[in-house]
């Protein structure tokens, strides 16, 4: 694997040092690197402030401000990060320095690339997104036990879709998956019943940021 070109730049529209909110490492304290951009529009979207704007930073210039955090973790999300070319330098470079790594992807974009010591959260999008047409399901192969899957539920028709790919894709043998549901629009104690009466293999994720702060920007 070459060196990343530490020249090479990013838009990005925050770096904040907060909670992990989801996946399976919900409450550690990690530093987040929010790219700019995204192709997808999905209905339930909480990150809209990213698809523009955004400052230009060198590699080089992102580490030093990760780095001042002083963190163990580190998770790069957007927008849709997958959809800058130099995040795959990003991520390099991250666990290059010694960072434990995850990307959160919508899981419409190629995954091949991504170095193989980051784990990957791949947002397999539902109907009620509005951009389920959009998922690649090449993608799955690209999977390693670390990796993670989420579907993001809006309603009985999300779920009962979801449980659907789960079996078909066989995905719980994959890796972890998680449930989760859109905030306002599904209660998470429904969830939970269905996921309880249907014996799914599943992890109920709720997002622990949005109960401590809210929909705080940078938190």
């Amino acid at each position: 694997m070459s060196e990343p070109d530490t020249r090479a730049s990013l838009r990005i529209t925050e770096i904040f040092y907060s909670l992990q909110g989801e996946t399976s490492r919900v409450g550690l304290p990690t530093v987040f690197v929010r790219l700019t951009g995204c192709p997808l529009r999905c209905t339930y979207c909480d990150t809209a402030y990213a698809f523009t704007g955004g400052r230009s930073m060198l590699l080089t210039e992102t580490l030093a401000e990760v780095a001042q955090h002083g963190a163990r973790y580190v998770t790069v999300t957007g927008g849709e990060p997958l959809a800058q070319k130099n995040c795959l330098p990003l991520l390099q470079a991250l666990c290059d320095a010694g960072y434990q790594v995850s990307l959160e992807t919508s899981g419409a974009l190629d995954v091949s690339g991504v170095d193989a010591r980051v784990a990957k959260v791949l947002d397999i999008k539902t109907p009620a997104s509005g951009e389920s047409d959009k998922n690649l399901w090449g993608n799955l192969i690209s999977l390693n036990p670390q990796d993670e899957i989420k579907f993001v539920l809006c309603d009985e028709i999300d779920y009962l879709w979801a449980k659907q790919v789960l079996d078909e894709h066989a995905l719980a043998s994959r890796c972890e998956v998680l449930f989760s549901p859109a905030q306002g629009q599904l209660d998470p104690t429904v969830l939970a019943d269905w996921i309880l009466r249907d014996h799914l293999p599943v992890r109920l994720q709720v997002q622990l940021h949005k109960l401590l702060w809210g929909n705080q920007q940078g938190k």
